[in-house]
């Protein structure tokens, strides 16, 4: 629980710095708390980052297209803020710290981790908006497809 408000905290407070309208707030953080929540047990049960990092950045990308569409606006709104907790601060730290203390193996491989993890995000996000947008498509096409008259 205290996970996921600290995301929400977090994800909120990115959602201010963003000007994002006061109604989406609240979303925005709601967005934040459950990717994380999410990052953590996928972590717990698989012990990888990576992967872990890919379902969350999926999830957030499915929450922030629904949202889209129920208040309106952008994806991005929700998207944004609620990436900001997986983002992979504190590893590109540690590697950054790795390579100017000369551990240059360890560097390498937290700095493979640091950009697996952002490719994640990128991958889950797309993903996520991707296959809304087929679904979009499909669902328009049976819309508009003529109905058989006998």
């Amino acid at each position: 629980m205290m996970d996921f408000v600290l995301a929400f905290i977090g994800s909120f407070a990115g959602a201010i710095l963003f000007n994002i309208e006061r109604k989406n707030l609240i979303w925005a953080g709601i967005c934040g708390g459950i990717s994380w929540v999410v990052f953590k047990l996928f972590y717990i049960q698989t012990d990888r980052v990576v992967f872990s990092t890919f379902l969350a950045a999926f999830v957030c990308g499915v929450y922030s297209e629904t949202m889209a569409r129920k208040c309106k606006t952008p994806a991005f709104v929700f998207s944004i803020p609620g990436i900001y907790p997986l983002v992979p601060g504190i590893t590109a730290y540690t590697t950054v710290r790795a390579i100017v203390e000369g551990r240059l193996i360890f560097a390498v491989n937290k700095g493979i981790e640091t950009i697996g993890t952002a490719g994640a995000i990128a991958f889950g996000i797309m993903l996520a908006s991707t296959v809304f947008q087929f679904v979009s498509k499909v669902n328009e096409g049976y819309k508009n497809k003529p109905k058989a008259t006998s």
